[in-house]
């Protein structure tokens, strides 16, 4: 089964969490995974309103873990970390 990983962001620094998303990306596709949608536009229908939303797809949910646990997305994670609100989660698809 695959997975999208889903990000709904915040953006408080921008030089900061541009550096976070020049690293992001390649950790990102070293592990399977490709973008969906990147900051495009959306409408919020229920709950809190993140100006920027990323959808990823990876082969599994295992991959996207994997990914997020990553020493090249932690790099990564750590320039967006006190340059963003984020949640984030992995949701395991139906086919």
């Amino acid at each position: 089964m695959g997975a999208l990983w889903i990000a709904h962001v915040t953006v408080t620094d921008e030089e900061a969490y541009g550096n976070y998303a020049k690293l992001a990306g390649p950790a990102i596709a070293k592990h399977g995974g490709s973008f969906l949608a990147r900051g495009g536009r959306f409408v919020q229908l229920e709950g809190k309103e993140r100006p920027r939303n990323v959808v990823a797809k990876f082969p599994s949910v295992e991959a996207a873990v994997d990914c997020y646990n990553s020493p090249e997305y932690q790099e990564a994670l750590s320039h967006a970390k006190g340059a963003s609100e984020r949640e984030l989660m992995v949701v395991e698809t139906t086919e």
